[in-house]
This record gives C-alpha cells, sequence and structure tokens, in this order.
C-alpha cells in the first residue's frame, strides 16, 4: 500500500512489481500526479493490464475497507522488516517520498512498524527499491506462492551442462 505517493516513475516501477508477483496495489489519495501521466505509464511498460489496484482517499478509508495486519515501512522504525513474520493477507505500507508514513500512526502501531537496515548517515532508499525488498519477503516467507521459481534458457538447456 502506498500512501500518496508523489514520484509517479516510484509508482509505475511498484506497479510492475505488483504485477509480476500477483499482489495487489493499494493507494492512498491523494497523489502528485494523476493516474494516466505518461511517466507512470513509462515506468509500469506493458504491464497495467495484469494489475489489481484499489485506490482510498486517505488512510480512514483504508482501514475501513481493508481487514488484515499492517506492517509499517519506516527508517523511524525499531524493528527490521526481516525479523517479523508475516501472516497471509497482510500488508506492507510505504509512506509518501519525501516525508514517509505519519508519526503518529507509527506510534500507534510501534509493534507493526519495521525498517530495512542502512547507513545511518542516509535518509532512506528510494521508494520502489524498498517496496521491492518488502514485498520480496513477504513472499519468501510464504514460499513464493504460484510464482515460477526456476528460469529456461533459449539457446542452451540446463541439463546438458556441466
Amino acid at each position: 500500500m502506498l500512501a500518496e505517493p508523489r514520484i509517479p516513475q516510484n509508482t509505475g516501477n511498484i506497479a510492475r512489481t505488483c504485477a509480476v508477483t500477483g499482489a495487489r496495489l493499494h493507494i492512498i489519495k491523494p497523489m502528485g500526479f494523476t493516474p494516466d501521466d505518461k511517466r507512470l505509464k513509462r515506468a509500469g511498460l506493458d504491464y497495467w493490464h495484469f494489475l489489481d489496484i484499489s485506490y482510498y482517499e486517505g488512510f480512514e478509508d483504508f482501514f475501513s475497507k481493508v481487514s488484515g495486519q499492517c506492517f509499517f515501512f519506516s527508517t523511524k522504525a525499531q524493528n527490521l522488516y526481516s525479523d517479523v513474520s508475516y501472516p497471509d493477507k497482510c500488508y506492507i505500507v510505504f509512506g509518501r517520498e519525501d516525508a514517509g508514513l505519519p508519526e503518529g500512526l507509527l506510534f500507534k502501531h510501534k509493534n507493526d512498524c519495521v525498517r530495512i537496515p542502512m547507513l545511518p548517515t542516509l535518509r532512506s532508499l528510494n521508494l520502489s527499491n524498498s517496496v521491492a525488498i518488502g514485498a520480496y519477503e513477504v513472499l519468501r516467507q510464504w514460499g513464493f506462492p504460484e510464482l515460477q521459481n526456476n528460469g529456461r534458457l533459449t539457446e542452451f538447456d540446463w541439463s546438458q551442462a556441466d
């Protein structure tokens, strides 16, 4: 779930990640761009028709319409994202690029706030990278359900390798 995203290219990249993993994208308005923004569409490539997306008018609207545990990704969190056990039908929640999630929301959900480790002298990771890290940790814990776990070469056969 993205709260008030500002940069269309980030949201487009996140949409692509959601499409290839089968995750639903939830967006809390307002956004810093429109859904028909060319930069958004370009970053999401031709994956838009594979995407399941829902929009909400604010946090209150989101919380009133969904059920399941939420995990709030923030540089201000005390818990590591990799130390959490993510239950089925949970949500991973990310704040806007320039401000993150509201501190009142984080404080209210202290035990469900998680962070991605990084150097203390730098502000944060790119939002789309953070979402990919979080999404793939959840999917890893769930055993990558319905996702293809092996690849094929086009010119060679893996079974013929040493």
